[in-house]
């Protein structure tokens, strides 16, 4: 009925760049946050960055002023651009969407696949 899919992991040197997209699609009624997790294994999912509706980010404090967030509401679609990377952000990227579907009565968060970002040289 709703489906996030995101795209744009992959494997990148130390000091690239990448961006991440993740696109909400089906039977939606509306979105408020959306925002973009990791996990790597044995370690808890972690926020990494999430955006309001109205445009207004937060970041974890690892990524300050490497990673942005950005969203574009009339396609129901997140992005992430990261710059800078460093091997401490390999992990697999979770894209999160706080949404109200056509067919429910409240905001649900949903989560796509996840993709793999690999930073190593």
């Amino acid at each position: 009925q709703v489906q996030l899919v995101e795209s744009g992991g992959g494997l990148v040197q130390p000091g690239g760049s990448l961006r991440l997209s993740c696109a909400a699609s089906g039977r939606i009624l509306s979105i408020r946050a959306m925002g973009w997790y990791r996990q790597v294994p044995g370690k808890q999912r972690e926020l990494v960055a999430a955006i309001t509706s109205g445009g207004s980010p937060n970041y974890a404090d690892s990524v300050k002023g490497r990673f942005t967030i950005s969203r574009d509401n009339a396609k129901n679609t997140v992005y992430l651009q990261m710059n800078s990377l460093k091997p401490e952000d390999t992990a697999v990227y979770y894209c999160n969407a706080d949404l109200l579907p056509t067919y429910g009565i409240r905001y649900q968060s949903y989560w796509g696949q996840g993709t793999q970002v690999t930073v190593s040289s």
